[in-house]
């Protein structure tokens, strides 16, 4: 009984780890791009996260075989101009009983230079350099939906899509923001995993 116990409380943390985590992208300019895996709102505990571990190779979009440096708390990687974005499916590895498996896919971009989308679900600028965005899902808006926005000190708020699933941005300073989302599928009939937890962030800068 202890034991059943035990694995449902290790079960249970390993799906609030993977859910309240994200992955996200920060470029300076036409730099390399930093990978974080974390939780954005909190400061980046020496040497990453304690989960950064997980975060081995990301699908980094227009690159077949990125090289990837390893950085205290980031992967780092050299990327063509414009915007980046990058995905990752192997972070945390499907958790839960036998046919009720959740498991999660993370999507993240940086920069607000094109209004077009690549990725499965973005938070994408309504039109170039725009501080109103809109969370896409496959090129369609996703209505009614959460997204958090963290300004460069750390303050954050949370705001509803519209009808189209845009928002705006309350830009209120200098610096690096991070937009966050989520949305969740449920009963994914002969997929291993009966719940999927989709993620998506966004940053830019504003100078």
């Amino acid at each position: 009984m202890m034991r059943k116990m035990m694995l449902i409380t290790l079960l249970c943390m390993l799906s609030g780890t993977a859910q309240a985590h994200e992955v996200w992208v920060e470029r300076d300019g036409a730099g390399a791009a930093r990978i974080y895996l974390g939780e954005p709102a909190d400061p980046l505990p020496a040497g990453g996260d304690p989960e950064f571990e997980k975060l081995k190779a990301p699908t980094v979009l227009g690159q077949e075989k990125p090289t990837f440096t390893r950085r205290a708390g980031f992967l780092e990687a050299a990327v063509p101009s414009g915007d980046v974005r990058v995905w990752d499916d192997n972070v945390f590895a499907p958790w839960g009983a036998e046919g009720s498996k959740e498991g999660v896919v993370y999507y993240a971009r940086a920069g607000r230079t094109e209004a077009r989308t690549l990725l499965p679900l973005e938070i994408a600028p309504v039109v170039p350099n725009s501080n109103r965005f809109a969370l896409l899902r496959d090129g369609k808006p996703v209505a009614n939906t959460k997204v958090t926005i963290i300004s460069p000190d750390k303050w954050s708020r949370s705001v509803l899509t519209g009808a189209q699933g845009d928002f705006e941005v309350p830009v209120r300073e200098q610096g690096r923001y991070l937009l966050t989302a989520a949305v969740k599928d449920e009963g994914q009939a002969g997929q291993p995993v009966g719940t999927m937890h989709r993620i998506t962030t966004t940053t830019f800068t504003s100078n």
